[in-house]
């Protein structure tokens, strides 16, 4: 085991501790990102937004509930609405107990939902993906093993993704699984009448309040962490590094949800700019050309045909929708049709020039 032995104690296990930090900011960035691509379009869809919001809120007292039942605190009561979620627990508990029920309200959200995702994942893709390697003990080593480890699963995920079959049941139900997860991630408000909105401002400030106010116990978990990874050392062993990993595999599947959701709302925002009925066409469109190339490749396959359908698909889809933007908007519109513009060149060049003497 090469390197100090004060990087090994002290430096080292901080090193996973910053690597999961760092995409839990990446994802809360995304959170945002997505939050303002919602309000853009909330007042033409409504529903949606209600939907969307709904999905965040039940997440959100899942993983109060989880906190509740983690904590032995047990659940007398369990409510969620579209504004409004509530968890009332048997037992309220005080001191580390209670911080860590509110914990899982805040944080929660984050990771627990793309368990499911990656359970589903466990049964979908090559179980390779999921191997656990670790170069070292090192704060360099273990950065780099966290990364390599990212890298593998990122690797197995993506590709699954781009050769996905949309006719396959499960295939289709897992991608409107992702979807959900990724329009419900958070909440966009909490109240009746949408007057606490929930932005990345309001989940630093309550996560700054569960730091601040109980300090104590982020030391503790800190403490617990170094304990972990000292036992991983003595025993030989990769767990410490493995908790980290799955963190960083679910934050990495909470992005790309929110990735895939970003091209629909920017969809749903470029389809309001289409007047009359015209604007269903681009989703109907991507139902007919993918059967349409699967059909085709069928009959006449070719190597990638999941990937190369699922990418014309797209094409056409981008196609479909600027030529009616083109059509029934100003956008790729110039104020002066190009005609006129080379005929009033035309007019300039045939006018005659005035010659200036000295």
């Amino acid at each position: 085991m090469d390197g100090s032995p004060i990087d090994i104690v002290i430096f080292a296990p901080l090193a996973l501790i910053f690597g999961v930090i760092l995409f839990w900011f990446i994802q809360l960035l995304f959170i945002e990102s997505q939050k303002y691509f919602l309000s853009q379009i909330s007042h033409n869809h409504d529903a949606l937004i209600k939907f969307s919001n709904f999905l965040g809120v039940l997440f959100q007292t899942m993983c109060h509930a989880l906190g509740y039942t983690v904590t032995k605190s047990g659940i007398s009561s369990f409510y969620v609405s579209v504004n409004y979620g509530k968890v009332s627990p048997k037992k309220v508990r005080r001191g580390l107990l209670g911080w860590t029920s509110n914990a899982f309200l805040f944080i929660g959200p984050f990771f627990i939902p793309g368990i499911l995702i990656l359970i589903c994942l466990l049964f979908l893709i090559n179980s390779d993906y999921f191997l656990i390697s670790y170069t070292g003990y090192t704060f360099s080593e273990n950065f780099i093993s966290f990364g390599i480890n990212l890298y593998n699963f990122s690797s197995g995920f993506l590709n699954f993704l781009f050769t996905i079959d949309l006719l396959h049941p499960f295939h289709l139900g897992f991608l409107i699984l992702l979807i959900f997860m990724g329009m419900g991630i958070r909440p966009s408000f909490i109240g009746e009448k949408n007057q606490e909105k929930v932005d990345m401002i309001y989940d630093l400030k309550n996560i700054r309040y569960n730091i601040l106010h109980k300090p104590v116990y982020i030391l503790i978990l800190i403490l617990i962490s170094y304990i972990f990874f000292y036992i991983s050392i003595l025993t030989e062993q990769n767990l410490y590094i493995t908790i980290f990993t799955i963190l960083g595999w679910l934050s990495i599947i909470s992005i790309v949800s929110l990735i895939i959701t970003h091209m629909i709302l920017l969809l749903i925002k470029l389809t309001d700019n289409i007047k009359g009925v015209s604007k269903i066409l681009p989703y109907l469109v991507i139902p007919v050309s993918y059967v349409f190339l699967r059909l085709i490749f069928f009959y006449y396959p070719i190597p990638y045909q999941n990937s190369i359908s699922l990418l014309l698909t797209i094409f056409i889809t981008l196609i479909a929708l600027i030529i009616l933007l083109k059509k029934n908007t100003n956008k790729f519109k110039t104020n002066i049709d190009m005609n006129s513009l080379f005929k009033l060149g035309k007019g300039r060049r045939d006018e005659p020039r005035r010659i200036i003497r000295k």
